[in-house]
């Protein structure tokens, strides 16, 4: 009888029967695997720091209009008030509360245009610059187109042919009339209504007719204004 071969079960392993642990390589006798570790937590590292510099990055300031900036504050050195009302067909419409006014996703001011309208106070235009300068209405509109279109609004026009969003029509008549607050009441004007400068205390009227409401409606300024 052929003597029996040894099986070849249990073969590669050691004593016993059981199987070596297997250790990771390594080069130069310095293990791998702490430096894997220790790459991969440096990537992480330096792309949270890059995240939290991106995601915590000052917005970049809203861009000048029609020569009027958007500051942080608004400003004190020069302080005034003039007040628009648009007339379309009979119907007094009122400004946007806030044009001008940029704020964040909670709604907190986060800047303030040279001319701008607070919900406070409808329908007044507030100018607040760091020095005297003259503006006039339609940088106030320019500034109001640029503040409404940011926001995913119309564009707000002031031309021949347009007033705010208001397209005129074949029959339809623009009428500007002016007052200064000096007693002689409201006068109509003749002239580029975006070349009308913005005075303390005047109230401009932009009526869109028929029909034309001769005298425009009366505007008083709150106390305080």
């Amino acid at each position: 009888m052929a003597p029996k071969s040894r099986s070849s079960f249990g073969a590669g392993k050691g004593k016993g029967g059981r199987r070596q642990n297997v250790r990771p390589k390594s080069r130069g006798g310095v293990p791998l695997l702490p430096i894997v570790v220790g790459s991969i937590l440096g990537v992480l590292l330096v792309a949270t720091i890059g995240a939290i510099v991106y995601y915590n990055r000052p917005a970049p300031p809203p861009p000048t209009v029609a020569g009027v900036p958007c500051d942080e504050l608004e400003h004190t050195q020069v302080h005034y008030h003039a007040a628009l009302q648009i007339v379309y067909h009979g119907v007094t419409t009122n400004l946007k509360g806030d044009t001008g006014i940029q704020t964040d996703s909670s709604g907190k001011p986060t800047c303030y245009y040279w001319l701008h309208v607070h919900t406070r106070d409808p329908n007044i235009i507030h100018i607040e610059s760091p020095a005297s300068q003259t503006f006039t209405l339609g940088q106030f509109f320019d500034v109001w187109s640029a503040w409404s279109t940011a926001k995913g609004g119309d564009a707000q026009k002031l031309d021949a042919t347009h007033v705010s969003t208001i397209t005129l029509g074949p029959d339809d008549k623009m009428v500007i009339y002016i007052d200064l607050g000096d007693g002689k009441g409201a006068t109509v004007y003749t002239g580029d209504p975006r070349a009308i400068p913005l005075k303390q205390h005047e109230v401009i009227t932009i009526e869109v007719t028929p029909p034309d409401v001769n005298p425009p409606p009366k505007f008083t300024f709150p106390s305080g204004l």
